[in-house]
């Protein structure tokens, strides 16, 4: 292929990690990206917060102005790397309304405006894409968008936050408290000084509304999504998750599901669940992503892989990033938003799962009845029942601890069993509810 001697011009927005990847492989790859695209990258500049020589690029590259660098004319496609929703927000639209593409790897700001910035896209004619924004860089977006947009995809289900898996296998593995596995992730650089985000589910919430509205072309923010983090996962419920043959993940589930009536609807969750050690997602340890899609012909498709870190996100940039320049140099565009379906939310109640339910109860004969009678009033089927002693320092033995997996149940029928189950007198408290996913009983 001919190459085009008129350049592309690239501004770099941001240069943490992945920003100084971006601009290493930009200036390093500088012959390979042109053969690919068809004409030479050419960086115009990189906005920072703190122009000074130490950056570890020319100086002159650098500008804290980011709206002039966002509107040079020799300016064609802006890649935004900053992070916060703010300014990312405003530049973004800015390039977009100046018929500039944008390639960005903001997640929480795509949970939040996604629908804002690509209607501004669509009206300019220009490119948005944000495959670095899910998973790293693990290939997702362009497989939902492109290589199953012929199909009906069913369900997108994902382990896509690196900070939650290493804690969580940290646990599985030596059987250590959530606190000291957090301290473990911190003291490794796996885990942000406010880790909130991570372990709140917030990250994954964000990730989790990006996939379900573009696997069901329906727009889904992060406030639609549930939401449950992984703070009160314990050691004891790794022992009876082993116990049951599975591990604890925090999982992204997104998927299609039809009311008794057959509307169609669709449900975004985010929560730690007990998973098979069977299920392909169960052997995905420390802090890699993966990611299964099942599709109506395709089947069960499985993407996995670094989900976060500089080298691997700016990978999943670089690709947005020639695909975007190849359009401007062959006159093309890449997908576009889709949202027809309109598909409405599904509240949690509604939707049905397995449950694992850890309670301390009185130590005397007919708890175990009464328990069980809880669940069954609200026609919540018990699979399974484990019970063991509680012992003080001492070694004598204060209590009990009763472990229910259910069958499937909805939401609302757990809900209300819980609630029941804590008015008992015999109860001390309910320690843990956590569902399983990856089994179909």
């Amino acid at each position: 292929m001919a190459i085009d001697d008129k350049p592309v011009g690239v501004a770099v927005l941001g240069l943490g990690n992945v920003g100084s990847e971006v601009v290493r492989m930009i200036e390093h790859s500088a012959e390979d990206l042109a053969a690919r695209i068809g004409a030479p990258l050419k960086l115009r500049g990189i906005g920072v917060r703190r122009v000074a020589p130490d950056r570890g690029v020319p100086v002159e590259l650098l500008t804290d102005d980011i709206d002039a660098l966002v509107s040079r004319e020799d300016v064609d496609i802006v890649v935004e790397l900053m992070g916060p929703v703010e300014p990312s927000r405003k530049a973004i639209l800015s390039a977009l309304e100046q018929g500039k593409s944008v390639v960005t790897a903001n997640k929480a700001l795509l949970a939040q405006s996604a629908g804002e910035l690509a209607q501004a896209a669509e009206n300019s004619r220009a490119d948005l894409y944000f495959e670095a924004a899910v998973a790293g860089a693990i290939p997702v977006i362009r497989p939902l968008t492109q290589s199953l947009a012929g199909d009906t995809v069913l369900r997108v289900a994902g382990i896509v936050n690196g900070t939650t898996n290493y804690i969580l296998s940290a646990m599985n593995d030596t059987g250590t408290d959530y606190a000291s596995a957090l301290a473990d992730a911190s003291a490794l650089g796996y885990a942000e000084a406010d880790p909130t985000a991570d372990v709140e589910g917030y990250d994954a919430a964000a990730k989790a509304a990006i996939l379900a509205s573009i696997a069901f072309h329906t727009r889904v923010t992060a406030d639609d999504v549930y939401r449950e983090g992984i703070t009160k996962v314990t050691a004891e419920d790794f022992e009876s998750a082993k116990a049951l043959g599975c591990t604890i993940k925090l999982l992204a589930i997104c998927e299609r599901i039809a009311t008794d009536e057959g509307q169609q609807r669709v449900s975004a969750r985010v929560y730690p669940a007990l998973v098979p050690l069977d299920h392909p997602l169960a052997a995905v340890n420390g802090a890699f992503n993966a990611v299964v899609v099942e599709a109506e012909a395709a089947g069960r498709l499985m993407f996995y892989g670094q989900g976060a870190g500089g080298a691997p996100t700016a990978s999943a940039v670089m690709g947005d990033l020639v695909m975007a320049a190849r359009n401007r140099v062959q006159g093309g565009r890449g997908p576009r938003d889709s949202k027809y379906a309109k598909l409405p939310i599904s509240p949690i109640g509604f939707i049905p799962t397995r449950y694992y339910v850890s309670l301390y109860v009185a130590d005397r004969p007919g708890v175990l009845s009464s328990v069980a009678a809880e669940f069954a009033k609200r026609e919540v089927s018990i699979a399974e029942v484990r019970q063991e002693g509680v012992v003080n320092d001492g070694g004598e033995r204060v209590g009990a601890r009763i472990a229910v997996l259910t069958h499937r149940a909805t939401d609302a029928a757990l809900s209300d069993t819980i609630a029941a189950l804590e008015d008992l007198d015999v109860v001390a408290s309910v320690a843990s509810v956590l569902r399983m996913e990856g089994s179909e009983e």
